[in-house]
């Protein structure tokens, strides 16, 4: 659950699947690549919250 920038609660209760969820999406790259792509969020994110944070990458597996 969270609070959007209205104060209203939002849930995943069963009945509201369907309606206004929280998201998140996560990006994990240089911060050059990062900085490109700041101008398309900014056009894009029409209501929202966007953060920037630096990690720590601890371990990176891939698939194959």
């Amino acid at each position: 659950m969270g609070f959007g920038a209205q104060s209203r609660l939002h849930s995943a209760k069963i009945l509201r699947l369907s309606e206004d969820m929280p998201i998140i999406i996560e990006i994990v790259d240089q911060s050059e690549k990062i900085d490109l792509l700041m101008p398309f969020l900014d056009e894009a994110v029409k209501e929202g919250l966007i953060t920037m944070e630096k990690v720590n990458v601890i371990k990176y597996r891939s698939g194959s």
